[in-house]
């Protein structure tokens, strides 16, 4: 009977293999946010990205019957994907209404809030002695969608990436991009890379360098497109050739969403899910949340709750309005008291003089008094 080989090593070598089952086991989260105006294609890409109908398409008759409102919504849809026995669980955070008036001012702090929100959720939840069951909403990647203008970015979109960029993992797109040529393409890129390093706005950057040479080569190729030029869509088209793809068919052929020559759709569904989907969840982790629990550990001590800044833009008009009825209140009190003042003074006045009238006609009196006693005593001394 032969000997058994021999193990090498303790078995160390084997603990990978270990988490690969707990994690293939546990699932993974993934929390992903999609930010810009109304009607660039934020739910059709949704969909085609994860290539089932997790979104529902807004009525475009009803897409701005709220406007009297002027708020941003937070909308969140969850769902679950499975794909060879590992199961992810999906949380899409949508902000309608935003950039979709004509006063956009403040509009992103409901946004800017959530994102703080889920980390003080979050933190505060760790600090409970039973941790078992934690809601974990933190947002790990936001899509910006960038109308396919061929300009640059509007002061909006510069002040609202400017305050993402310091709380999420930040990553522009350019929707629609089959609106633009290949060379307005080109130079719109061109242009927004010069503001977001003008602008110093932080966007994410996945790792570049590795030790397998084709993973740092696909690296650099993922990155150089950022911005994403991305086309949406869930219908099949046939193009010319006889292929069935998902598309845009046109008069002049047909804008296809995974071919690369015609958009980034393919490069950004490998940052996004392929290969740096990881990175995003740990840099969330590491980094943005950390920052934030950092800041709030070294402005309020442990167990204190958050300080509230009431500069909702959902209370900004009412609070205007009551601010000015206030005032107008005031004012009319103001003029009342100063006519009653005005009545109190003459009434004083008056008063003040009946009363040297009086004084007057006492002197008077005394003095004719005094007249008449002088008179008797001279008549008594004649007697």
């Amino acid at each position: 009977m032969a000997p058994a080989p021999l193990a090498t090593g303790v078995g160390v070598a084997n603990l990978p293999n270990q988490r690969h089952k707990i994690v293939a086991k546990r699932g993974a989260n993934f929390t992903i946010m999609v930010c810009g105006e109304s009607g660039l294609g934020k739910t059709t890409f949704i969909n085609t990205l994860f290539t089932t109908s997790i979104k529902d398409h807004k009525n475009p008759l009803r897409r701005h019957h709220k406007q009297l409102d002027k708020t941003v919504e937070i909308e969140i849809t969850k769902a679950e994907l499975e794909e060879k026995m590992f199961k992810v669980n999906l949380t899409v955070i949508d902000t309608p209404g935003f950039g979709d008036y004509i006063n956009n001012k403040d509009s992103w702090l409901p946004v800017i809030e959530f994102l703080d929100d889920q980390h003080e959720s979050y933190m505060r939840q760790e600090q409970q002695p039973s941790r078992q069951k934690i809601n974990d909403l933190r947002v790990h990647v936001c899509l910006y969608f960038i109308r396919p203008t061929g300009h640059t970015l509007t002061p909006l979109d510069i002040e609202v990436m400017k305050r993402l960029g310091t709380r999420v993992n930040l990553i522009p797109v350019i929707a629609k991009a089959d609106t633009l040529t290949p060379r307005d393409l080109a130079d719109f890129k061109r242009k927004l890379r010069e503001v977001i390093a003008a602008q110093n706005i932080q966007i994410y950057s996945c790792p570049i360098e590795s030790e397998d040479e084709s993973t740092t080569t696909r690296n650099r190729t993922i990155m150089s497109a950022m911005p994403f030029s991305i086309i949406g869509s869930t219908q099949d088209v046939t193009t010319a050739d006889g292929r069935t793809v998902k598309g845009r068919e046109y008069s002049w052929g047909v804008a296809e969403v995974e071919n690369e020559e015609h958009c980034d759709f393919k490069k950004l569904r490998s940052l996004l899910v392929r290969t740096h989907m990881l990175d995003l969840v740990s840099t969330t982790e590491e980094m943005h949340y950390e920052n934030y629990r950092r800041g709030q550990m070294e402005t309020r001590k442990f167990g204190d709750p958050k300080v509230k800044k009431l500069n909702n833009p959902k209370f900004k008009e009412e609070e205007d309005n009551l601010r000015k009825k206030f005032t107008e209140q005031v004012k009319q009190e103001e003029n009342r008291f100063r006519h009653w003042e005005q009545q109190l003074i003459a009434e004083r006045d008056r008063l003040n003089k009946d009363l040297e009238d009086k004084h007057a006609q006492i002197k008077n009196l005394e003095g004719e008094l005094d007249g008449l006693y002088q008179a008797q005593g001279r008549n008594t001394t004649r007697r």
